[in-house]
């Protein structure tokens, strides 16, 4: 069975997950597979835990784009993989890695997603959501004080330092690799329908 991959891409907080549940749901009965680039942080068990808090994981180096490729290469081909289950607590990866196996549809999601040109090519429909700064920013605050126990301060200084930069120079320049560019606003259960009923259009020629 070769799998359909489709992938989601965008700045930090612009809706990737919302959207991908959402197209999740319309294709329920095909029960998608689900990866995220986040899960393929590099673990940095070598570094000092002050080391570690040092690592700008805005910037394409911290991710494990080989070993995340050859997953979504697999998946493609119908292959499981066992996918790393990182702490971001400790940035290291726990023993025990999740087992994600093929499905019909692959969904996958990644701020950096299409920063990766070998990634980028393996997908067969790719979406950029493109959401201004200013919005992306108060989402972040909302979801980091209240999830991850982060000061506003705190949330607003790393999105100045780094999420902003490495947005601008490798995630706003990879929205030209989509296929699909989805501007803000704009209305999810619209674009989520539409993008499950072009998914269904692509199974007929995998099987």
């Amino acid at each position: 069975m070769r799998s359909v991959l489709i992938g989601f891409s965008g700045g930090s907080c612009s809706g990737k997950s919302t959207l991908v549940d959402a197209i999740a749901e319309h294709l329920a009965d095909l029960a998608p597979a689900r990866l995220t680039f986040d899960r393929y942080y590099r673990p940095l068990d070598h570094l000092t835990l002050a080391e570690r808090d040092r690592i700008n994981f805005d910037h394409p180096d911290s991710l494990d784009d080989e070993l995340f490729v050859a997953h979504l290469q697999a998946l493609r081909d119908g292959l499981g993989v066992d996918v790393p289950v990182y702490d971001f607590a400790t940035h290291s990866r726990l023993a025990e890695p999740d087992r994600i196996e093929p499905s019909m549809v692959v969904l996958v999601d990644g701020i950096l997603l299409l920063a990766d040109p070998r990634a980028a090519q393996l997908l067969d429909v790719s979406v950029f959501l493109d959401v201004d700064a200013d919005l992306r920013l108060e989402r972040r605050i909302a979801r980091d004080t209240v999830e991850r126990g982060r000061s506003e301060e705190s949330v607003r200084r790393q999105f100045a330092e780094s999420v902003a930069p490495m947005h601008d120079r490798f995630v706003q320049p990879s929205g030209e690799r989509a296929d699909r560019v989805i501007r803000w606003p704009a209305d999810f259960k619209v674009e989520s329908a539409a993008l499950a009923e072009v998914i269904r259009t692509l199974l007929p020629a995998q099987a």
